[in-house]
C-alpha cells in the first residue's frame, strides 16, 4: 500500500506528485554520489494544494512529504519513492518525522509566533540528509505578519527545503506567496470513490459506506468519522431534526442553545483529553517537581501554552458548528431539489420523510432564504460574532422562512 492510496479520487494529482518525488529522489541520489543533478525536474521548492473541504488537501501534502522522505531499499531496484512501509514514509505519515514540520491553525489565525521556530528550522539542513519539509495545513489562516514570515522563507529557501501549503482556494493565499508555488488543484471525490475507500480501508459494510458517503457528499474525513463514530452519527441526526423544531420562537431559541452547547461540549472533551497532559509535560520539561512550583522565569511559557489551549477550544467549537451548518445546508438543498423536481440524488435519504413534508409545506423561495440564513450564520462566526447570537439569528430566520 503506497502513500498515494490515501488520496481518494485524485489520480491526476497523485501522478504529478509521484513524478516530482521521483525527480526529487534522483536529485538526492545525484548529490550523494557527486553526480550532476538531472537537468529537467518536476520538483520545486514550494507547492500550493487547493480544493474544497474534504477533497484531501492535507492528505495529499502529507503523502508527498512521506514520498520525499522514503528510504525504501526497493528504490535501488527501480522502485518508486512512497512505498508506505519504510521508516521514512511511516513517520512522515503519522507526524513524527524529524524533518517534517507541521503548522496548523490553533485558533482563528496562525500567529507569527507560531511560525517563528518553523521558519527558522526551514533554513537548516535536514537531519537525515534528504529533505526538510514544512507543511502548513491552514495557509488561508496566516495573518499578515505570519504570511510575511513565510514569504521571506519561500523567496530564498534552503537547497533541501520544501514548503507545502494547503488552502481552500488560490485566492486565500497572498499573491506574492502563491506566485512562488507550484499549484495543484484537488477536486471533490465522487460518492462512489469515498464509499469504496471506506469498504476497503475501514472495513465498513457497503450499505453503510454508501449512505455516509452520500450524506457527506464526498467529504472524505467526515465520511470516515460518520462511518466509525456513533457519537458523530448521533450529532448529525440531532442537527437534521432542527428544521422541525423551529416552528415557534421558543423552539427556535432552544434549538440554537442546544446546537451551541453541543459544540462547546466537543471543545470541552478535546480539552480534557489534551490540556492536562500538555500542561504536565511542559512543567516536567521545565524542571518542576510533581505538584511542585515552577522554576523562576518560566511562568510566561506556561501562560503561552494556556493561551494556545484557549484558542484551540474556540477553534474546536467553531469547527463543530461548521459541520452542523454543512449538514443543515445539505438538508435544505435536498428540500429544494424535491421542490424543483430535480433528478439529483438526495444526500439525506435517512431523513426523507422530513424532507418531503417540508418540501410540501414551503416554497422554493423560502428554502433559498433558509439556505442564505445558514450561510449568513457562517459569515457571522467568521467575524467572531458570539456563537449563540449568530445561531439564534439563524434559527429565527429558519422559522420565518
Amino acid at each position: 500500500m503506497t502513500v498515494w492510496d490515501d488520496l481518494v479520487g485524485q489520480e491526476r494529482v497523485s501522478e504529478q506528485l509521484a513524478a516530482a518525488a521521483r525527480d526529487a529522489d534522483a536529485f538526492v541520489t545525484a548529490a550523494a554520489s557527486d553526480a550532476p543533478p538531472p537537468e529537467a525536474s518536476r520538483m520545486t521548492h514550494a507547492w500550493l494544494f487547493t480544493g474544497p473541504p474534504g477533497a484531501g488537501r492535507n492528505q495529499a501534502a502529507r503523502a508527498f512529504a512521506a514520498a520525499l522522505q522514503c528510504v525504501s531499499p526497493d528504490r535501488a531496484l527501480g522502485g518508486a519513492p512512497g512505498c508506505g512501509f519504510c521508516d521514512g514514509c511511516h513517520t512522515a505519515l503519522v507526524g513524527t518525522h524529524a524533518d517534517v514540520s507541521t503548522v496548523a491553525a490553533v485558533g482563528a489565525e496562525i500567529l507569527v509566533k507560531d511560525m517563528r521556530d518553523t521558519v527558522r528550522k526551514s533554513f537548516t539542513a535536514p537531519a537525515n540528509g534528504r529533505w526538510q519539509v514544512i507543511l502548513v495545513e491552514d495557509a488561508e489562516r496566516l495573518n499578515e505578519k505570519s504570511a510575511n514570515a513565510v514569504l521571506k522563507a519561500v523567496e530564498e529557501p534552503a537547497p533541501r527545503t520544501v514548503w507545502l501549503l494547503c488552502a481552500p482556494s488560490v485566492e486565500d493565499v497572498l499573491p506574492t506567496i502563491r506566485s512562488r508555488c507550484r499549484h495543484l488543484v484537488l477536486s471533490t471525490p465522487s460518492v462512489e470513490a469515498v464509499a469504496d475507500m471506506l469498504v476497503r480501508r475501514e472495513g465498513i459494510e457497503p450499505d453503510v459506506a454508501a449512505s455516509v458517503a452520500r450524506a457527506t457528499q464526498g467529504h472524505v474525513d467526515r465520511a470516515r468519522r460518520l462511518a466509525t463514530d456513533p457519537a458523530a452519527r448521533a450529532r448529525r441526526a440531532s442537527v437534521l431534526q432542527l428544521p422541525q423544531r423551529v416552528e415557534d420562537v421558543g423552539g427556535a431559541l432552544r434549538a440554537a442553545q442546544e446546537l451551541v452547547d453541543a459544540a462547546a461540549e466537543d471543545a470541552k472533551q478535546l480539552a480534557e483529553e489534551m490540556d492536562g497532559k500538555e500542561t504536565e509535560d511542559l512543567k516536567a520539561a521545565l524542571g518542576a517537581a510533581q505538584g511542585g512550583r515552577l522554576p523562576r522565569g518560566t511562568a510566561g511559557v506556561v501562560k503561552d501554552l494556556e493561551d494556545m489551549q484557549k484558542r484551540r477550544r474556540t477553534r474546536t467549537q467553531r469547527d463543530s458548528l461548521d459541520v452542523a451548518l454543512a449538514d443543515l445546508t445539505s438538508f435544505y438543498r435536498d428540500v429544494l431539489a424535491l421542490q424543483l423536481g430535480s433528478r439529483i440524488a438526495l444526500a439525506n435519504t435517512d431523513a426523507e420523510d422530513a424532507l418531503e413534508r417540508l418540501a410540501r409545506d414551503s416554497t422554493p423561495e423560502s428554502t433559498l432564504r433558509r439556505i442564505e440564513a445558514i450561510a449568513a450564520c457562517g459569515e457571522a462566526l467568521d467575524r467572531n460574532v458570539a456563537p449563540l447570537l449568530a445561531v439564534e439569528a439563524m434559527t429565527m430566520a429558519l422559522r420565518a422562512g
